[in-house]
């Protein structure tokens, strides 16, 4: 019985779906066609298809399959790497986002001074490498043989980035179960409140009914955006890392709280019903996977505020100097009370950012 689930895994899954689909948006028709159909959807029993809008800038609709395995791309891996890219947009510079579950594991960027792709890959994978065994590994760079040797040290799903090197497809290809997937230009995605508005946010409910909204933007382009609510304000690295940690907490599970430092992520605790419990997660995490003597001095992001001072204490205790939360809870004041007597500094974004996928 097992080795048939095994066989199920790499087997695609039939699908019957139409070659064209339309939405009708007032007067705007959208056209999508099929892109290619995909192994099986959440689960092996589950039929699944990409499609694409026949207008528009291509990112994921376009992607280049370079190499397959077990059947092709799943659903999963398609979303996987779209919400890579959520966080990803957000770097002009070099940066990595490796993905479980349509969560980042870890995250990192470049600190300049011609930092190796190589070691932004590991210092993303290492934020833990428990759960990164298995994952998703996308870029928004030209990715070089030197990192693909890194990428195929360890078990991957998938790596995605808009280029390689050919000896990073050939080290890479490789690795039987691995896909290498190319995918479009980030550059072109909305990122900020002002953007254009699109595409659409569509959620199909149970009885088929659905719900429209715009996406997730963010009003915080930099530390200017900000509003510090303590007396002691962010040093520039702390402020650097805040606006970092809001870009990937942006694009977590909520209950959601990253922690970080050095443009690197420590810890990030995802999908919790209450927020203490998040920042709980996120720190012993970061601890259980090496990075207990980094989280002195590191920052911390929450998606949502803070209802109690029981985070703050939880974040003193650890050695969190810096947090970024919303705002807006009736105990403002006790949390920034709580912060000012440990000394960490405090900045609203003044928005929220739940995301539940």
């Amino acid at each position: 019985m097992g080795e048939e689930m095994r066989r199920r895994y790499r087997t695609p899954t039939e699908e019957s779906f139409p070659n064209r689909l339309s939405i009708l948006l007032g007067e705007e028709e959208i056209v999508y066609e099929k892109a290619m159909s995909l192994r099986y959807g959440e689960n092996p029993h589950q039929p699944a298809a990409l499609y694409r809008p026949l207008r528009g800038e291509m990112v994921i609709g376009n992607l280049k399959l370079i190499k397959g395995s077990k059947g092709g791309l799943s659903q999963t891996n398609i979303e996987d790497v779209n919400s890579a890219i959520n966080i990803l947009k957000y770097f002009d510079e070099p940066a990595c986002a490796v993905m479980k579950h349509l969560n980042p594991s870890g995250v990192a960027a470049s600190r300049g001074g011609g930092e190796k792709l190589k070691d932004i890959y590991i210092r993303a994978r290492d934020c833990d490498s428990l759960a990164a065994y298995g994952g998703v590994v996308v870029f928004n760079s030209t990715l070089d043989e030197e990192t693909g040797e890194e990428i195929a040290s360890t078990f991957v799903e998938v790596v995605a980035a808009p280029s390689f090197e050919e000896g990073a497809i050939r080290t890479l290809s490789r690795k039987r179960d691995l896909r290498i997937m190319q995918i479009g230009n980030l550059g072109s995605l909305s990122k900020f409140i002002g953007d254009p508005p699109r595409p659409y946010t569509i959620s199909i409910l149970l009885d088929g009914s659905i719900i429209l909204s715009i996406p997730l933007l963010t009003r915080i382009r930099g530390p200017e955006d900000l509003r510090i609510v303590t007396t002691r304000t962010p040093t520039e690295r702390e402020l650097d890392d805040l606006i970092f940690s809001w870009y990937i907490c942006m694009n977590v599970r909520s209950n959601g709280v990253v922690v970080s430092r050095e443009r690197t992520t420590l810890g990030i605790g995802v999908g919790q019903q209450d927020r203490v419990t998040a920042v709980r997660l996120a720190l012993e995490k970061a601890t259980q996977r090496g990075h207990g003597e980094e989280l002195k001095g590191a920052v911390l992001a929450s998606d949502g505020f803070f209802p109690f001072p029981d985070s703050v204490e939880l974040m003193a205790k650890h050695g969190i100097t810096a947090c970024i939360q919303p705002g807006g809870s009736i105990r403002d004041e006790d949390v920034i009370k709580a912060c000012e007597e440990h000394g960490i500094a405090m900045a609203f974004t003044d928005e929220r950012c739940f995301r539940h996928f």
